[in-house]
């Protein structure tokens, strides 16, 4: 693993390098990016950092140097074979007096990248009790504030899954704790709207300009009878889904078939799409 932080890249990844006032540390101001590594590149960089820049300016940081986090990633990636690997893009607040207010310091920046472990052939959902909020101020970003997703996630676990799926406060469903969810219904192929209060994911875009996909809000009962659900993300690229909440489903069924033989062939086609 290789750690760069404000322009500089680390000897030792594990020594300390942001400090404890940082606001990213103590409240969560910040907003991050994961992205692939395919062959030792940076899958789909142009347009994870035009959504670094979006949440940083729907958080209200100032806008990131999206030149310098490229030479971060440069940097992170130079010595590293990854045939297959993560580089994880962090921006936050600075250090700040304690409490919410922000200081007048500079944004800290920090890319690192390791290795990614290959995706399993399946898995399982459970869908969980909380709300997704829709018209909450962090809707659409991807912010550190991952405290809701940690609680989710562990509750899934505790129930043999690895993804937990929200409802939003309308009852419709929405995404999981770091994926995009579609499904089939009647040889359809569907994945919930922005408005539904998921993230703009990088692969749910990509995977909704290569396929043949409705953009719907449905209650999040459609998962009860759905003949597929897949989950798709940066980590899982196109990932069926074999059980969800104790129901088995085909996995993969034919439009999940479909959707990662293309994800396969564009993505080695084209590295930043």
């Amino acid at each position: 693993m290789q750690v760069w932080v404000n322009g500089s890249l680390l000897a030792d990844p594990a020594a300390p390098a942001v400090r404890v006032t940082d606001h990213g540390f103590t409240v969560g101001d910040a907003v991050f990016e994961a992205l692939k590594v395919v062959d030792g590149r940076p899958f789909a960089l142009t347009r994870h950092l035009a959504r670094l820049e979006r949440s940083a300016a729907g958080l209200g940081l100032p806008a990131p140097d999206l030149d310098a986090v490229r030479r971060g990633v440069a940097a992170v990636l130079e010595g590293q074979d990854l045939a297959l690997g993560r580089i994880r893009i962090t921006y936050t607040g600075g250090p700040a007096p304690m409490g919410s207010g922000r200081g007048d310091e500079p944004p800290t920046l920090v890319v690192a990248a390791g290795p990614l472990a290959p995706t399993e052939p399946s898995t399982a959902v459970v869908t969980v009790p909380w709300p997704r909020n829709e018209r909450g101020a962090l809707v659409g970003l991807k912010t550190t504030s991952y405290a809701e997703n940690v609680v989710a996630l562990a509750h899934a676990a505790a129930r043999g899954a690895t993804e937990a799926i929200f409802a939003n406060t309308v009852g419709h469903l929405c995404e999981g704790t770091g994926s995009n969810v579609f499904y089939a219904v009647d040889g359809e192929l569907r994945t919930p709207t922005l408005a539904s209060g998921c993230l703009a994911g990088v692969t749910r875009a990509l995977v909704v300009e290569w396929l043949d996909v409705v953009e719907v809000d449905a209650p999040v009962s459609v998962l009860e009878t759905a003949d597929e659900v897949f989950l798709v993300s940066t980590t899982r690229d196109v990932q069926p889904v074999r059980r969800c909440d104790g129901r088995e489903l085909a996995a993969p069924g034919p439009l999940t078939v479909r959707a990662q033989e293309v994800w396969r062939e564009r993505e080695a086609a084209d590295v930043d799409p």
